[in-house]
This record gives structure tokens, sequence and C-alpha cells, in this order.
């Protein structure tokens, strides 16, 4: 997965997916994405900083069920009592866990709740929601930067077929491509 340069591979797959003005915002431009970054200290990963910057930001059109997010956007049902979020520090988490079966002795009640608001708080843009807090993230910042994340309130799953819970291709372009298909988000065998 190439976060640096956008493939005109996946750059087509956007644009099929995503009919122009697709009900959605328009795109934003450059100028606009690159003040978004330097407000928050980051650089998005591709293909989704072009995506955003010039075919749409936002749809209700989807993926995911509620439609995608505006890049500065959060879900209404956003927990308010969440701390800021913090866009350039490191998203952190690299496999899937499962909080709600993890064994109460297995960390400090202390240490989970750091943890916690890191992975909700931390180097990710939250691209929309399928519901009841069940949100998709885009990493934005640390060792899973480009990657899409499903973080609900009983654990987070990385998407991508070399996780284990679907066929899907990683990163934004393959998560969408995935949904344009009409395929169950965890299709894994």
């Amino acid at each position: 997965m190439d976060t640096e340069h956008a493939s005109v591979a996946d750059l087509a797959a956007l644009r099929a997916a995503f009919a122009p003005d697709d009900n959605g915002a328009s795109a934003l431009g450059l100028p606009a994405v690159g003040a978004f970054e330097a407000e928050h200290g980051v650089v998005l990963p591709e293909p989704y900083r072009t995506f955003v910057a010039e075919m749409t930001d936002g749809s209700y059109a989807g993926p995911p069920d509620f439609g995608l997010l505006a890049l500065a956007d959060l879900p209404g049902d956003w927990e308010d009592d969440r701390p800021e979020r913090r866009l350039d520090l490191p998203f952190p988490l690299t496999e899937a866990w499962l909080w709600e079966d993890e064994e109460d002795d297995a960390r400090p009640p202390e240490e989970v709740d750091a943890l916690l608001e890191r992975v909700f708080g931390h180097g990710s843009v939250v691209l929309g929601t399928d519901g009841c807090g069940m949100n998709w993230h885009l990493v934005v910042t640390g060792p899973h930067r480009g990657h899409v994340w499903n973080i609900s309130g009983e654990g987070a799953v990385p998407f991508g077929a070399e996780f284990g819970s679907t066929t899907g291709t990683s990163g934004f372009a393959g998560w969408v491509t995935h949904w344009a298909g009409n395929k169950p988000w965890f299709d894994a065998p």
C-alpha cells in the first residue's frame, strides 16, 4: 500500500464508486486540504488526500451505512466527554484488540483507559459510522498509516485481507471498493 502516491487505478476505482456530486459535499481543493494538514500536523495518506481534494469531501451515498463524513466531522453519536482528538499523535494499535473479551485482570484499568483514549483520539480521521458507535477510522499517523480500522465500544479491528476478517484490500481505496462491490465488511471464511 503506497500512502505517499495515489495510483491511477485507485483513483479510477474511487471515481467509479462516487458519481460526480454524489449528493455529498464538493471537493475541498488542495489549499484547504493543506490548511487542514498544517492545523493538525499531519499529511493525509493517499489516495484519501487526493479524494477529498479533488472528488468529494463526504457523501450521503456511503460508505459506511450512514455515509462518508467530511474530513473534519465526527459522527452524531460521538461522545462529548472524549478527550480532544490529536491527529499528530500516533494511532496506538497494529493488531486487533477486543477489549470487551479481555480478562479483567489482563491489564490495570488505568492502563486500559489510557490506551482507549489513544485508540479513539490519536492518529486517525473518522470516515463514518455504521451506527451504534461502530465507526470507521483512517489512520493518518503511526505504523498503520493508511489503514482503515473499525472501532466500536467493544474493540478495534483493522480492515484488510491480511488481518483475517475480510477479503478486502487494505487502505482507503480497498475499503471503498469492497463497499462498492456490495460485500459484507467481515466476509472472510
